[in-house]
């Protein structure tokens, strides 16, 4: 009972396919690395470009054991595209990515997570604060959607996604935090730049002394700022590659 269904899918889907899936698994990897999982739950889910098929991670699985081929293909309606697909989906992650990828086209990959520390600053009333270099970038495209229970009732998405609106960026009340990426390198670094930005938030807070703000004026051009740091590409496209590399090193059965 306790044993994983098996399955290979390399050489069976396009190639344009498999390198979504090796990067999606891989962003899967990276969140238990980085104590990101919550057991089962929480979701990665990424557009297979050119398609209306989205990959998300199968119900039951820890982050650990997700690899490239045991990734579940659905359509936006949350069908199972593969009949001969052993796994099943969570349906309230399905109900917040269907709602962001029918929203976002353009964007590729939503990252999901219930962190402590993202949940402890989407519950207060302040939210994120500019005390950080972290929260800058957060800060310049961020979003809130307040708490309705578990994400089961279709009739929140579509608060959810006019909440979201345009942003990159978003603090769920009481639940934790989503970032959307046009890559699913770029969803990766928003959630470790929000995510360290609440950790931060929380130690400057935890001292008791008054905190220092940024000027609002640092936030208004921070994406220019960081189109120079980057060489005019994406945090994600940049670093992607190397933490692409270290899960290789930490465990390459991801990529089968």
């Amino acid at each position: 009972m306790y044993q994983l269904p098996q399955v290979d899918l390399k050489n069976k889907v396009s190639a344009q396919e498999w390198q979504v899936r090796v990067d999606l698994a891989a962003c899967y990897r990276l969140l238990q690395m980085h104590g990101w999982d919550d057991l089962i739950h929480t979701h990665i889910s990424a557009r297979i470009p050119g398609t209306e098929h989205i990959l998300i991670n199968a119900f039951g699985l820890a982050f650990e054991e997700i690899t490239a081929s045991n990734l579940v293909k659905i359509d936006i309606d949350g069908n199972i595209i593969d009949p001969d697909c052993p796994f099943e989906i969570n349906p309230a992650g399905f109900t917040i990515h269907s709602a962001v990828h029918e929203a976002r086209h353009e964007d590729m990959c939503a990252l999901h997570v219930h962190t402590n520390e993202t949940i402890a600053v989407a519950s207060t009333q302040e939210g994120l604060l500019r005390l950080s270099q972290y929260s800058m970038f957060a800060l310049a495209s961020m979003s809130y959607h307040d708490y309705e229970g578990l994400a089961v009732n279709a009739d929140e998405k579509l608060r959810l996604q006019n909440d979201l609106g345009n942003a990159n960026f978003m603090l769920l009340r009481n639940h934790g935090a989503l970032t959307m990426g046009k890559t699913i390198g770029d969803a990766f670094m928003h959630m470790y730049d929000l995510t360290r930005a609440c950790q931060v938030q929380l130690q400057v807070m935890a001292t008791g002394m008054d905190p220092v703000y940024a000027p609002q004026s640092i936030i208004d051009g921070i994406k220019a700022q960081a189109a120079i740091v980057h060489s005019g590409e994406t945090g994600g496209q940049k670093a992607w590659p190397a933490m692409v590399r270290r899960v290789f090193r930490n465990d390459p059965t991801f990529a089968q």
